[in-house]
């Protein structure tokens, strides 16, 4: 963040200094100017003032002459004296044609009896002169006329050594400002990134069951440490209501299944006890029993995995699924369901600890209760379990060959406590799907449902690939 507030402060200095250093150069640039047309002016009136008894009379040509010369070689300026008709009479050695049309306009402008008027803003880049045309004036009329023609180079080369300075100035207050942001950025920032790290490591310690980490810091803005007490706040209540859960799962295990397992003992003692008549009730009563112990393990399971670190780390996937499938080839012989697996070596994901294990062991539960006693028409009851890279992910596929749900359904499958309506007959709590899509959404994966031809139903889980170190 430091890397984007620091930009902002140093552009708004930046403006600030633009704000200031434009007009304070354009000033100094005036300035300039205008110490020199006042100087340039003296000259010029004292020029009209020799030329009254030329323009008179016509006396003192030559004295008229070598004064504009001394001129032009002490000051720079050229200059020409004209009569009333605007007829040249006497000109330095390098004074331009009259008939040049700039010239011409300050000849008519003075004849006509006006003074004379501070140019436009010379730059340093301008080339022109800085022309001054003064009336000659006798008995209260104008007689005739001076212009002198003054180079302006020596005035641009004066603003440029003096926008130097500003320039420089302003390049020593950026420095300045940039060694003062540095501190003031890191000052406000301090809290934001105690503030960043905190967050990131909150999940993880409220899961596992520790102190959470404190944000509030005594410097900063007042904003922001006001922000950090009232995470710190918010912090220690998930915390505690994270572990009121962990209480009440651990509660609930201990308080249900003691009372459910007395249950299930009691019934198997009446196995012949009950009379023919209350036979089929008794029957749906340990039935019932033992759906109310499979939803006990399966509410205990997703209250696990609900409490399951929020840290992915870097997980073996080739072997966990491995490992898996080994375990489950005698619960799928015992069911006379033959798994098949196509696992490559070499797979590796990053989700939450023992993502890769959960996933498959529901899948896995699910096909293989689904396909037991259902024999397809082109074979005998089959699970097939594949693993493969796509892209950046690497996905887990559970495909079955069992009795499959209804194309609308496909979006239900992973609410909690859904069976589809053709299947309640089959045990089950509905929460393996449901225990599924909450691991591949803790490991930043996704997961796929689709109706393969041929029957049954394929469950894929693309989980984040990460090579293997």
């Amino acid at each position: 963040m430091r890397s984007r507030l620091l930009p902002v402060v140093l552009s708004l200095v930046v403006l600030v200094l633009l704000g200031l250093g434009i007009p304070l150069a354009l000033s100094l640039a005036n300035g300039e100017q205008q110490r020199m047309f006042l100087d340039r002016l003296t000259i010029t009136e004292r020029l009209a003032s020799l030329a009254q008894n030329l323009v008179l009379n016509g006396q003192d040509e030559p004295h008229m002459r070598k004064v504009l010369q001394r001129y032009q070689e002490v000051y720079g300026v050229s200059s020409t004296m004209v009569d009333r008709d605007g007829t040249p009479l006497v000109s330095s050695p390098t004074a331009p044609a009259v008939t040049d049309a700039s010239i011409a306009a300050r000849l008519g402008e003075a004849l006509a009896g006006r003074q004379p008027e501070p140019p436009s803003l010379f730059l340093p880049w301008d080339s022109r002169p800085m022309l001054l045309a003064e009336p000659v004036m006798a008995d209260g009329e104008v007689r005739g006329a001076v212009l002198t023609v003054s180079p302006t180079d020596a005035l641009g080369e004066k603003v440029l050594v003096q926008w130097a300075f500003v320039l420089a100035g302003g390049v020593v207050a950026l420095v300045l400002a940039t060694l003062l942001a540095l501190p003031v950025v890191q000052w406000i920032l301090r809290p934001i990134r105690r503030l960043d790290e905190a967050a990131g490591r909150v999940a993880e310690v409220a899961v596992q069951g520790g102190t959470p980490p404190q944000a509030a810091l005594r410097s900063g803005p007042p904003e922001l440490r006001k922000l950090a007490e009232s995470f710190d706040s918010m912090a220690t209540s998930v915390t505690e209501l994270l572990a009121a859960q962990r209480a009440f799962v651990a509660d609930a295990s201990h308080q249900l299944r003691n009372p459910l397992t007395a249950l299930n003992l009691r019934l198997q003692n009446l196995d012949e006890m009950v009379a023919e008549e209350a036979l089929s009730d008794y029957e749906a009563a340990r039935t019932e029993a033992r759906r109310l112990n499979d939803v006990l393990d399966a509410l205990l399971t997703l209250a696990r995995r609900e409490a399951m670190s929020g840290a992915p780390v870097t997980i073996d996937a080739s072997d966990a699924l491995s490992e898996r499938v080994a375990a489950w080839r005698p619960v799928a012989a015992a069911r006379d369901v033959e798994l098949r697996a196509d696992i490559p070596d070499g797979l590796s994901v990053h989700a939450v600890p023992h993502a890769v294990d959960g996933i498959l062991d529901a899948l896995l539960d699910n096909a293989l209760k689904f396909s037991e006693g259902h024999v397809p028409a082109d074979g005998d009851a089959s699970v097939e379990v594949s693993a493969y890279r796509t892209g950046a992910m690497v996905a887990i596929a559970v495909r079955d060959h069992g009795p499959g749900v209804e194309p609308e359904e496909l979006d239900r499958i992973t609410d909690r406590f859904w069976r589809s309506p053709r299947q309640q007959n089959v045990a089950g709590s509905g929460l393996g799907m449901a225990i599924v899509a909450q691991i591949a959404e803790r490991s930043a994966g996704r997961l796929r449902l689709d109706l393969p031809e041929g029957g049954g139903l394929r469950i894929t889980v693309e989980l984040p690939a990460q090579p293997l170190v």
